[in-house]
């Protein structure tokens, strides 16, 4: 490959990237095409393929480059554990953030859900994406107990399970009823009690 394609490809993957989640938010994983993605990325449809093979392949990078936003904003909350709030309200505080991108996020994930629980194989691939973000949490989480001076209860996987069907579970709610049920209220009141409830004394 040219060498100056070479260079310009994570940028091109990057606007591809970008203009896959504004369409998918706008009009559907299902109803989006990949002449509309290219068209508002300002590519032709040899560049999409050049980078993803198919719509799925693209869904997993954005989920790719969502975990990682998560895990950064998960590490920069366990780096504060030792300070001024209860480690549990700080994982509470953080799972109740709202970002920009978070309500097209969801939307976005969500249909993609329901497209994997109807495709045995896309759901094989989703759960492997859902694992490797659970790993990524799980020692953010043990290095939160540490510092906490307590034990996790059950299983870190678990926890990190329990955390992401809270804020799941609650950024559904609220946007549904965005007046009556403010984003981010359910995991502010609840997510530090469930963490409490998932922690216990170092033996």
């Amino acid at each position: 490959m040219p060498r100056g394609l070479t260079k310009r490809r994570p940028e091109t993957r990057a606007r591809l990237l970008d203009a896959a989640l504004d369409t998918f938010a706008e009009t559907g994983f299902h109803a989006a095409t990949i002449e509309q993605i290219c068209e508002r990325a300002g590519f032709t449809r040899g560049a999409f393929y050049s980078n993803f093979a198919t719509k799925d392949e693209l869904f997993y990078a954005l989920f790719e480059r969502n975990a990682a936003r998560v895990v950064e904003r998960m590490e920069s909350v366990a780096a504060q554990v030792d300070g001024d709030l209860p480690w549990s309200r700080q994982v509470a505080e953080l799972t109740s953030s709202v970002g920009p991108d978070d309500r097209r996020w969801f939307l976005i994930s969500t249909e993609f859900t329901l497209h994997a629980i109807r495709n045995p194989a896309a759901a094989v691939v989703l759960a492997d994406h859902d694992a490797k973000l659970r790993a990524a949490i799980v020692p953010i989480l043990r290095d939160m107990y540490d510092r906490a001076g307590l034990a996790p209860a059950v299983e870190l996987d678990l926890i990190a399970r329990l955390l992401i069907a809270l804020r799941e579970g609650g950024m559904a709610q609220s946007y549904v009823e965005p007046a009556e049920f403010p984003a981010g209220q359910l995991e502010r009141i609840f997510g530090a009690a469930v963490m409490r409830s998932v922690a216990e004394p170092r033996p």
